[in-house]
């Protein structure tokens, strides 16, 4: 039986993903650059240790504009798209409905919580969680599973008992790890992300009840063991 829900936050919960690509690539475009989304990908749902958008322009720039005058531009670029930013639909459906039904619900972030707080504010989603994990409380984000492990530990439910909804490749590698069930939520920019082996993927959370989509892979999990 699913015991628990663990959610993703960036690009999953509130679409900050886009619009920071959108960001990157116009700050890019200015210099006259263009940034693949494939090489962009590699840092989506993870940190940029593994790719860095910032020193990469400046490397290709051969060092010409300083990484801080880069970074300050996309800030520019990326606070103006983000003003009028809304949760993604369905997503507070999913939180009341998910308390209603009696499940744990964790969150589990490769973001700082200095920048996730700010938006469980802004839109009223602080008191829906049993536990927030973010990057202060690990050693490894996303891909790797720690912190859906230290979800699970707070939450305490075994891997099996608890559904993740991501929207980056990263983040589905670290749940899938982890052991958990995996449903994928892609937004605007992830929807084309080669996403293999996980257990739903749906267009929105305001496709599929919660509780139709439980039920659905907890049938899943019985017909497995048949």
């Amino acid at each position: 039986m699913i015991k628990a829900v663990i959610f993703d936050f960036d690009g999953l919960m509130v679409d900050t993903e886009t619009p920071a690509y959108h960001a990157f690539c116009k700050v890019y475009g200015e210099y006259g650059k263009e940034l693949p989304l494939e090489m962009y990908a590699q840092c989506v749902g993870t940190s940029f240790d593994v790719f860095n958008p910032y020193t990469y322009l400046v490397e290709i720039l051969q060092h010409s504009v300083e990484y801080e005058v880069i970074r300050e531009q996309v800030n520019v670029q990326y606070r103006e798209l983000l003003q009028h930013i809304q949760p993604r639909p369905g997503v507070v459906n999913y939180l009341k409905e998910a308390r209603v039904m009696g499940l744990k619900i964790g969150l589990a972030s490769s973001s700082y919580f200095n920048w996730i707080e700010p938006y469980l504010t802004r839109f009223d989603l602080h008191g829906y969680f049993d536990s927030i994990n973010t990057a202060d409380l690990v050693q490894q984000v996303k891909p790797d599973p720690e912190l859906y492990l230290l979800s699970l530990q707070k939450l305490e439910v075994r891997p099996e008992e608890a559904v993740s909804f991501e929207d980056s490749l990263n983040g589905f590698k670290a749940a899938k790890r982890a052991g958990l069930h995996t449903v994928i939520v892609p937004n605007e920019m992830t929807s084309t992300f080669p996403f293999e082996f996980y257990d739903m993927k749906i267009p929105s959370m305001e496709a599929v009840e919660l509780k139709e989509l439980v039920k659905q892979l907890e049938k899943r999990d019985i017909a497995r063991k048949l």
